[in-house]
């Protein structure tokens, strides 16, 4: 069962991150990396903000994250969501992915105790129609 309701809006694909919507669909975690310098980037983005190459490669991403950032939402900003409050939106980080930042959701915890450097722990999120979402739970 999906975290959120059929009725939230889903991703909208474009030609930058097409790559990463199509891997998480087979359950891979994404993320570019310049094909001249390696600079790893998220989100997707058509140029290195490095060495300013378009040349794109993908690494996999560990199912291991730490807890960088996050927020309790306590007030719904879309209908959809209006029932699952209070929820978790944090931004992970990744062992061996120096830059690398992914916002998602953490999961399967009280909000209060969700803390800064928390190891986590990769789930896929079924949203329908072939799309999943990489969510977070503590490890």
């Amino acid at each position: 069962m999906a975290l959120f309701p059929e009725t939230m809006p889903r991703p909208e694909p474009d030609m930058d991150d097409a790559p990463y919507w199509e891997a998480c669909a087979r359950r891979q975690l994404r993320f570019q990396s310049c094909g001249v310098c390696g600079l790893l980037r998220h989100p997707p983005a058509p140029i290195c903000g490095g060495c300013h190459s378009t040349e794109v490669t993908w690494v996999t991403a560990p199912a291991e994250a730490e807890v960088f950032s996050f927020t309790v939402i306590h007030h719904a900003s879309h209908a959809a969501v209006a029932d699952n409050l209070p929820y978790v939106v944090g931004l992970v980080t990744f062992p061996g992915l120096p830059g690398v930042k992914l916002v998602t959701n953490i999961t399967d915890i009280v909000p209060s105790e969700v803390r800064i450097g928390m190891p986590l722990t990769l789930w896929w999120d079924d949203i329908g129609d072939g799309m999943y979402l990489p969510r977070f739970r503590p490890a």
